[in-house]
């Protein structure tokens, strides 16, 4: 017997945006029909990395798409080519997401065959400035642009290059060097957005002990400490930090705590968190059980440290890391159901107390106006049934939703059950 309780009169924290994600579900080049399965589930923001295929696509948001030629004048609005860039992020605003942009390039997995955008620019500041240019168009309507609020700009992403060189095939301190050119330039003209970096690989040994001997994962521990202590003796902007997990979700919170105790042991202690790359393996788990992973996921970062999390990703195509959408149907699958349940914590504001005693049982909750009530989010993230024994503190349900094998999402009538790998959402009042 699972005994979950909710207490509704101790608030804990705000409900935050972990239910972002990553690149859009946008077809072919600019067929944005599927973008209102984001504005549904309330999706908040949308990190533009590895848009438009492999190698970058040739055409959205990397910096050689935008400015193609790099010995042009960054300050004259001709160099750059927004064509197809500008309608990317038009969508998303209009869907009521707001662009997450990384300045950089996307992965170039086989780079050991040849590198073609993941080596250093050769000139740091005007690689600085051409991001300053991206800035301006976007926000400040240069270059007969817009005034979006887009507020955090990324400095490259997984530069990590000891042992890996699919994104950076520099040295670590020119991947600093970079960071520093840019995240001052571009704080000093415009400092009302936020700048960070740097889309850490993650923190595998910390539950993965046994995995000490690996060079690679050591090397993302020993990158970590290296920047931090760089951009605190060259004080670097450090808006946000940003960091990926690709593991369980019951490695969100030890991750999160490790993150906040290097950034306050470096003095960065406004600096926010970003887990702004995470999945549980679409390819390894059924529908159903991906979907009682992801939402496990996004209810240990709501209880983390964790401000902003973003899944990777929403792209509607063939991929180990998608698992939102059919790319034959073009419907949405289970896990998509999960930001939907979650949204109905984040519409509600506040969230509080509530525990479970099961493992792998997670619950969180949040209260609302008495006339739109509170709501309440229960996984079962394992394959065995779970009998439920639930206290709501006298509030008496007034619906209930279901995700599993069998439901998507579902009106169904509540029963002192939790079924195999699955969601289960509450309206109470």
């Amino acid at each position: 017997m699972t005994k979950v309780s909710v207490d509704f009169s101790r608030t804990i924290r705000p409900v935050k945006k972990v239910h972002a994600v990553g690149q859009p579900p946008l077809l072919g080049w600019s067929n944005d029909s599927l973008f209102h399965f984001l504005t549904e589930a309330g999706i908040p923001y949308s990190r533009l990395h590895d848009v438009g295929g492999p190698f970058g696509g040739g055409r959205y948001v990397d910096i050689p798409n935008i400015f193609r030629d790099f010995d042009a004048d960054p300050d004259d609005p001709a160099s750059y080519d927004f064509t197809w860039t500008d309608p990317l992020i038009a969508s998303l605003v209009k869907a009521g997401v707001e662009p997450y942009y990384r300045l950089g390039v996307t992965i170039e997995n086989e780079s050991y065959r040849k590198a073609y955008h993941v080596t250093p620019p050769k000139d740091f500041r005007k690689w600085a400035k051409i991001c300053a240019g991206i800035v301006r168009h976007y926000t400040k309507g240069w270059a007969n642009g817009f005034h979006y609020k887009m507020t955090y700009w990324e400095i490259w992403n997984e530069p990590e290059c000891i042992e890996r060189k699919e994104m950076w095939t520099g040295t670590w301190e020119q991947y600093m060097e970079l960071y520093e050119v840019t995240s001052k330039l571009l704080k000093a003209e415009f400092p009302e957005i936020k700048v960070g970096g740097y889309g850490s690989c993650g923190f595998y040994l910390l539950s993965h002990p046994e995995r000490k001997d690996d060079i690679k994962q050591a090397s993302f521990m020993e990158c970590f400490d290296r920047f931090l202590a760089c951009a605190k003796e060259k004080q670097c902007p450090l808006d946000f930090f940003s960091w990926h997990d690709y593991d369980e979700p019951e490695t969100v919170v030890l991750w999160a705590d490790y993150v906040d105790k290097k950034l306050r042991e470096y003095g960065f202690t406004h600096t926010e968190q970003h887990l702004n790359e995470w999945n549980c393996h679409p390819s390894w788990r059924g529908r159903a059980a991906h979907s009682a992973a992801t939402a496990a996921f996004l209810l240990e970062m709501q209880r983390s440290k964790v401000e902003i999390g973003m899944f990777y990703d929403a792209q509607c195509g063939v991929s180990p890391y998608g698992g939102l959408f059919n790319p034959l149907t073009r419907q949405v699958l289970k896990a998509y159901w999960a930001f939907c349940s979650f949204n109905e914590l984040y519409r509600r504001k506040n969230e509080v107390f509530s525990s479970s005693d099961t493992e792998n049982v997670y619950v969180c909750a949040s209260s609302g106006t008495e006339e739109e009530g509170s709501a309440v989010m229960i996984v079962n993230n394992s394959q065995k049934e779970q009998s439920l024994e639930l206290d709501l503190g006298g509030k008496s349900i007034l619906s209930c939703r279901l995700t599993d094998e069998t439901f998507d999402f579902a009106p169904v009538v509540f029963r002192n059950a939790l079924p195999p790998f699955s969601v289960m959402l509450l309206l109470v009042r």
